[in-house]
């Protein structure tokens, strides 16, 4: 058999450490500042660097350029670098799910219209179980257009989102559904007096909607049928917040999910009507991506989220199954 002549001794000694220094310096932009973050001296971390460039056998940075820029190997190098560390922790962290332990990093992106109701909820039952004080938790509100980037660079380990995404690398894991209902002013008769509300009922009114780049605004378009080309009528707010103040100072309508209803007065819940002909429903997944391991990590958020969401709401088969990747 002939010899293979590749170099493999010198791949064999680069480090996680050397990857952990590598994307420092990639988020600080130079030496200094990735040094004190990582505390150790500069030049420490610069032959760090020399020596996972030398046995790689390539610049990974162009160094006449301040902040420091990767050559397109080095982003190459990077990007692989994210993956091998990434995996590591996921070695880890499955291992000590194996002897019971909940432990390293969980970040959970969860989008504008669903953060409002599920963070306060979600992190009262999960942190105050003992099993999960290990676990360095922490959940950011995010639109979806930032979310799926994020999800797919590692950047956080899951979502709580809209769905279907239609992502190939990404795994849906349907957790509830909730009705959309209309939400209606005392101050537009017209409406408040009937008992159901249909899409024509709401478009001949004025509409409050959220502006573009929430998902829901796109669902709440698609069922009125109601393209952007048609929105003389329509009034755009930032969050469900504004729009709800709004209508209660000077009339009209919007459309909302059904959880916001646990968040409003007595009043304003007079002022909630449910959408007939058709009923309109959304469907709320966790999201992760297709080689996330922590099947364990997994089944404990969806039996924290099934403590807060109400019965009816929830994925008929998470009421008899368990999640298995």
């Amino acid at each position: 058999m002939a010899k293979d002549s590749r170099n493999y001794q010198s791949i064999n000694g680069m480090t996680l450490q050397q990857f952990e220094y590598l994307l420092a310096i990639c988020e600080h932009g130079n030496m200094l500042r990735a040094s004190k973050k990582l505390g150790v001296t500069q030049p420490t971390l610069s032959i760090m660097l020399r020596k996972l460039e030398t046995e790689l056998d390539i610049d990974i940075f162009d160094r006449s350029t301040q902040p420091l820029r990767l050559t397109e190997a080095g982003k190459q190098v990077v990007k692989q670098a994210k993956d091998i560390l990434k995996a590591a922790e996921t070695l880890r962290q499955t291992v000590a799910e194996q002897r019971n332990l909940m432990t390293g990093r969980l970040k959970i992106g969860v989008i504008p219209t669903v953060a409002p109701y599920f963070v306060p909820r979600f992190l009262q039952h999960f942190l105050d179980n003992p099993r999960h004080t290990d676990l360095e938790t922490s959940l950011s509100e995010m639109k979806t257009e930032d979310i799926i980037p994020a999800l797919l660079e590692n950047e956080i380990d899951m979502a709580v989102m809209a769905t279907p995404l239609d992502q190939e690398r990404l795994l849906e894991i349907p957790i509830y559904y909730e009705k959309f209902h209309a939400y209606v002013s005392e101050k537009t008769p017209s409406l408040h007096q009937k008992p159901r509300i249909t899409p024509q009922d709401l478009v001949s009114e004025r509409l409050w909607v959220l502006s573009e780049g929430h998902c829901l605004r796109n669902q709440v378009m698609n069922y009125l049928c109601f393209g952007e080309q048609n929105t003389e009528r329509t009034y755009q707010g930032g969050s469900f917040t504004t729009l709800i103040k709004t209508i209660d100072a000077i009339g009209g309508c919007s459309i909302v999910p059904e959880s916001l209803s646990d968040d409003l007065n007595e009043r304003q819940r007079n002022n909630i009507r449910p959408l007939c002909e058709p009923e309109a429903t959304r469907e709320i997944s966790l999201v992760v991506k297709n080689d996330f391991a922590r099947e364990k990590l997994l089944n404990e958020i969806v039996e924290t989220i099934k403590q807060f969401v109400p019965s009816h709401m929830i994925d008929e088969r998470l009421k008899r199954f368990r999640v298995r990747l």
